[in-house]
């Protein structure tokens, strides 16, 4: 699997990027709001705003960039398959190898998503509106790590699971994927569309770090709809 292992990091790293891109704003806007460093609100917004896009540029451009160099094996996700002869034992070797380095990224992951929490709850018993700020921006950190630990070796393993047509890479299951992924691109840009109708529409605050709560609400929603969704054309198959 040389190709999916060479592109994990780069695809655990685009996506923490994605995680971590309002961090300049939100840590702008709380610099703003203490005094400090003679940062005014309009200074704050407008180079917080830029990081964001300049950090999302360089996650898309990184999935893109991966995305091309995968685009001759996306038949293993479609089309059903036939291994020469050695090769499913082979690759069921490797990832049983692989299993303890997947379950102890996992683990760190899981940590890391349950500890996030701690800054704001730490936050709010003290009560200043610049700690508030600042644990939005340690939340989305601890994130990030973790998201990046779930990528990287998830890549891996659904590599893996692809040539051995296991796991969510079964022949009923590849149909089922390619309807999710569609539901996965119109989702999240109903989410983006509300978050910046929220944060910039004509009822907006034009304060991001108000409107974070958008992506928190979405990620639940979506983990819930695609379970949901899963269970639906399984049942109706």
């Amino acid at each position: 699997m040389p190709r999916p292992k060479a592109n994990a990091p780069r695809l655990a790293l685009a996506t923490a990027l994605c995680v971590v891109s309002p961090i300049p704003l939100l840590a702008l806007r709380a610099l703003s709001e203490a005094g400090l460093f003679g940062i005014w609100d309009d200074l704050a917004g407008g180079i917080g705003l830029i990081a964001l896009l300049v950090i999302i540029a360089a996650a898309v451009a990184i999935f893109m960039q991966c995305s091309a160099s995968m685009r001759a094996y996306e038949f293993l996700q479609k089309q059903a398959i036939e291994t020469e002869y050695g090769v499913t034992g082979l690759a069921k070797e490797r990832r049983d190898a692989f299993a303890p380095q997947y379950d102890k990224a996992n683990i760190l992951g899981t940590v890391l998503c349950v500890l996030s929490a701690v800054p704001v709850f730490a936050a709010m018993m003290v009560g200043a509106s610049f700690l508030a700020s600042a644990s939005i921006c340690l939340v989305l950190a601890l994130v990030a790590c973790g998201v990046y630990a779930f990528v990287r070796v998830g890549t891996v393993r659904d590599a893996m699971d692809q040539l051995l047509e296991e796991g969510d890479y079964t022949r009923p299951n590849k149909a089922i994927k390619s309807r999710i992924n569609a539901l996965t691109a119109a989702y999240w840009l109903v989410v983006v569309a509300i978050f910046l109708w929220y944060t910039f529409g004509p009822q907006g605050n034009g304060q991001p770090q108000y409107s974070w709560f958008i992506w928190a609400i979405g990620g639940v929603v979506y983990a819930a709809l695609v379970i949901a969704v899963k269970a639906f054309m399984k049942k109706n198959r």
